[in-house]
């Protein structure tokens, strides 16, 4: 028996609750994995609040992310000691996932985890920093070096646009943070951002062009948020969308891609392949500063999970949340 997060729905109603789980219950998978740290993400939320239908499968284990110790293996790659970090794969959606004290998936879904990290620094990461990471290797890509100008950051006090901001700093890119709580503007600098500005001149409907002022773009919002940024993006720079905090709609025009030649990349995290997963993995060890990272990171017991999804949903999180699962 271990302790969950196991969430129900039923004639009774839709719920996220801790309780013991049973070994024998879990799913089915050729690596079995001690968890020791998980972690919150915004998809987390939405799926222990029940506000977007993001678990597809009934009981589920939530927790997009883990990271832990191996303790039976089938598969080739890992044997029993090892230590390993799963980000997505639609775990914590149709697979049991990370707010458990074991989880059972496949070994093909594992990365080891750098020996740069704690597993409990890994979590700090999570699928927000990796995902952050994955957008900063598309703007390099493309092309875009730090003296080309501006790169913004939307939903800049959430997980990834944390992330991405020290990442970008660290790489020295000239970050500008945009939120809807101004009042985050010192501790935004404090991470990495040059400058901050609202949330409100890119939330509202916009031109179809607008100045250009950004050589490249880290999207976690989308709607009109994206739509502004493509439309303030410079001539031939590029916007990495990753996120829908904002809404899944796009109301945008084409002037943007065929007048200025900007590209917007598409960032998926979930389903990845294994070398761009490993590749992200190396480089936030090398270019993420722990101490900085534990800056804009906290810390809760598992127990405190639905809490504080929830909170997390309306906009009451800074940063990163790991969990404390069995550590």
């Amino acid at each position: 028996m271990f302790e969950g997060i196991l969430i129900t729905k039923d004639d009774a109603g839709y719920r996220a609750q801790l309780q013991s789980i049973d070994e024998a219950q879990l799913p089915e998978g050729d690596v079995t994995v001690q968890v020791a740290w998980s972690t919150l993400n915004y998809k987390d939320g939405l799926a222990i609040t029940g506000q977007s239908p993001v678990v597809r499968r009934f009981p589920m284990v939530p927790g997009i992310d883990f990271a832990g110790t191996v303790t039976a293996s089938s598969h080739a790659s890992w044997k029993v000691g090892d230590q390993v970090v799963l980000n997505g794969w639609g775990v914590g959606e149709t697979h049991w996932g990370g707010l458990a004290g074991v989880a059972r998936v496949k070994g093909d879904w594992l990365v080891r985890l750098p020996e740069a990290f704690s597993a409990r620094q890994a979590m700090a990461i999570g699928t927000a920093g990796y995902t952050a990471m994955l957008c900063v290797m598309a703007l390099e890509r493309h092309g875009i070096q730090p003296g080309d100008g501006d790169i913004l950051v939307t939903g800049a006090n959430g997980g990834v646009g944390s992330v991405a901001l020290a990442l970008l700093a660290r790489l020295g890119y000239r970050a500008v943070a945009s939120t809807g709580r101004p009042q985050e503007a010192e501790h935004l600098k404090s991470i990495g951002a040059a400058e901050v500005i609202d949330r409100a001149e890119l939330a509202a409907p916009g031109k179809a062009l607008g100045k250009e002022r950004w050589a490249g773009v880290v999207d976690a919002v989308g709607s009109h948020t994206l739509a502004n940024a493509c439309a303030g993006t410079r001539y031939g720079g590029a916007v990495a969308a990753c996120g829908l905090a904002g809404g899944m709609d796009f109301p945008a025009t084409v002037a943007p891609f065929i007048l200025r030649g900007i590209t917007l990349y598409g960032i998926d995290s979930v389903m990845a392949p294994l070398a761009l997963r490993q590749q992200a993995w190396a480089r936030l060890a090398r270019d993420l500063d722990p101490a900085l990272l534990e800056a804009f990171t906290r810390e809760i017991p598992l127990a405190q999970a639905p809490a504080v999804a929830a909170d997390l949903l309306a906009g009451q999180v800074r940063g990163r949340v790991v969990v404390r699962v069995t550590a």
